[in-house]
């Protein structure tokens, strides 16, 4: 059974977002006993590459998420479903965000970095099953929104899959490689976000 309006799908969402990008700056830590605290600040690097990075895609996908949702006029029980499972994925990423933080350039790098792209192939699945199933038929659609910017979403969303993946084979050849090439899928999208308005 259909709802009308999507603002408890939203409010919820919005909450989970932010505190998924809030608990990412939590996984910084250096010890106290440290005796050059310069050097342990610059040795962390790994941390501040992992959590830009990780900031940067939770914002586009919050961003991307803020935009569709505004073409839709309804939810059911499906859809806050997959919302969910997309959330769950997002809720998740501060974990291997802190695995690349802790290991890269170290032993286990390999493990953290697919770790991370396996979380963010998962998560661009979701929100491809998310999307599709709000657009197909036009099923949760509202009526004034035009097929054409239904087709401008499909562009914007259709290269997360395939890119994500990328990150997860580049993983097992180097891990540095793998955080850096979803840095720059992050920069992609985001001046990418005029796709949504051709």
């Amino acid at each position: 059974m259909n709802e009308p309006g999507t603002a408890r799908l939203e409010t919820f969402s919005d909450g989970v977002f932010a505190i998924a990008a809030t608990l990412l700056v939590l996984e910084f830590s250096v010890s106290p006993r440290t005796r050059d605290l310069g050097h342990a600040l610059l040795h962390i690097w790994p941390s501040y590459l992992a959590y830009i990075t990780s900031f940067l895609t939770i914002g586009i996908i919050w961003m991307n998420h803020h935009h569709t949702v505004s073409l839709i006029a309804r939810t059911d029980r499906t859809m806050l479903f997959l919302n969910n499972l997309l959330l769950l994925s997002i809720a998740f990423l501060p974990f291997p965000t802190k695995l690349v933080g802790d290991y890269l350039r170290g032993d286990g790098e390999r493990a953290a970095a697919l770790a991370y792209a396996a979380t963010l192939v998962v998560m661009a699945i979701l929100h491809q099953f998310w999307w599709q199933y709000a657009r197909r038929n036009r099923r949760l659609i509202a009526d004034e929104t035009p097929d054409s910017a239904l087709r401008a979403v499909d562009r914007a969303y259709w290269p997360g899959v395939p890119m994500y993946a990328a990150v997860f084979v580049l993983a097992f050849f180097s891990p540095l490689g793998a955080v850096l090439l979803t840095f720059a899928i992050a920069a992609f999208y985001l001046p990418s976000a005029a796709l949504f308005d051709r």
